[in-house]
């Protein structure tokens, strides 16, 4: 797979100041898969110009617009232009720009939450099939060996039969009115114009995203009690939730953005009928998994006893530390070996299927307004979906 050509791709967002496009580019760059060589980088063509400069892009590759990128990128020779684009913009910008490329025939990475309303997300599932393109959405966390190890000692019945899952994704950032400071990403965060959505659709998300991924179980129904404790704020910032889950599991999910103290205390507990298991995202390389019979069970990337899936995503030797930037490629990677495969005309290797797609990203802008309506209401919702095929 190495061997291939690198695909060529574009940037939709991530102008000067952004945090997350950069982070986008090194994931999608690191294992030699794709080359930026367009961007709109920003809705200011100057800014725009900047960001293509410290790229070093010809300066006819970089455009004022999506909307301009799009068409133009669509009508150079197939050799020349994007393979895929790479969305890093505001939540309000991902439909229109996803469907953009995506009724062109690119393929398309783009940042969580997939859109801000139920309905984009569905016409977004649709538009995929359609145009028969690769969508991945990029809920790092699950581009974690262990995160993986995770997911495989359920499906294999290691813990029995699923019974609660707990997880909790705490950060303070936001615990002051930061976006009356001029801060760029607390700003956009915290308007509801932009962002659809405050700390639910920021990181609860990534908690339920997380939960999801590792348990294959489906929420119900979920009871939500969402506050906004910054006083001015017109965005949820903290929300604490009751989960039923299919096959009667029950579980709790905590997020919340004025935890004074907290950076990114993403951490999950799965509790089955014979067993359990405990991961944290700041401290992501360690799975512990107890037993009701025998000793506690620690896990590390890096070694020869870990599943297929983990070994996969394990980029050091053991008893080195991966972090978020690793787990970011991994999801990057295995979409763009699968982007690289059917461009070729081959079968793409079944371990690499394993990334986010959009009807994961339909599921999350799901729930999202299944919590807010719960919060909203004060009263318990079905939260049960299936996306659209």
């Amino acid at each position: 797979m190495s061997s291939r050509k690198a695909l060529r791709f574009g940037m939709v967002g991530g102008g000067p100041g952004a945090f997350i496009g950069a982070v986008h580019n090194r994931a999608a760059t690191v294992d030699g898969l794709a080359t930026l060589v367009a961007g709109a980088f920003s809705s200011d063509a100057a800014k725009s110009r900047e960001q293509g400069e410290v790229y070093r892009l010809a300066p006819e590759r970089v455009y004022a617009s999506f909307e301009a990128m799009a068409e133009r990128e669509a009508a150079l020779p197939k050799d020349v232009r994007v393979d895929f684009v790479s969305i890093v913009t505001p939540n309000h910008l991902h439909f229109p720009v996803a469907k953009a490329f995506v009724e062109r025939g690119f393929h398309v990475v783009c940042d969580k939450p997939l859109t801000t309303t139920l309905e984009d997300a569905e016409e977004l599932c649709r538009l995929v099939k359609k145009h028969d393109v690769v969508f991945a959405l990029t809920h790092p966390y699950v581009g974690y060996p262990m995160v993986k190890q995770a997911r495989a000692l359920v499906q294999d019945g290691a813990l029995g039969t699923v019974r609660k899952i707990l997880v909790e994704y705490s950060q303070g950032w936001l615990a002051t009115r930061l976006e009356e400071t001029g801060q760029k990403q607390a700003g956009w965060r915290t308007d509801p114009a932009r962002a659809g959505a405050g700390a639910i659709g920021d990181i609860g998300t990534h908690a339920e995203h997380l939960a999801r991924y590792i348990t294959g179980l489906e929420m119900e129904e979920l009871f939500a009690d969402v506050s906004t404790y910054v006083p001015g704020r017109r965005i949820d910032d903290d929300a604490n939730m009751l989960v039923h889950y299919a096959g009667g599991a029950k579980g709790m999910l905590s997020c919340s953005q004025i935890a004074v103290g907290e950076e990114n205390r993403l951490t999950i507990r799965v509790y089955g009928t014979t067993g359990s298991l405990e991961w944290k995202q700041e401290d992501p390389n360690f799975l512990y998994v107890r037993h009701a019979d025998r000793p506690m069970e620690v896990y590390k990337p890096g070694h020869a006893q870990l599943v297929r899936a983990a070994q996969h995503g394990t980029r050091m030797p053991a008893g080195h530390p991966e972090g978020l930037l690793e787990a970011f490629a991994n999801i990057y990677g295995s979409a763009l070996r699968v982007m690289a495969a059917r461009r070729d005309g081959d079968t793409p290797d079944p371990l690499d299927l394993d990334f986010p797609t959009v009807r994961d990203g339909a599921t999350g802008v799901h729930f999202i307004q299944s919590a807010l309506e719960s919060g909203r209401k004060r009263d318990w919702v079905d939260a049960a979906y299936n996306a659209p095929e």
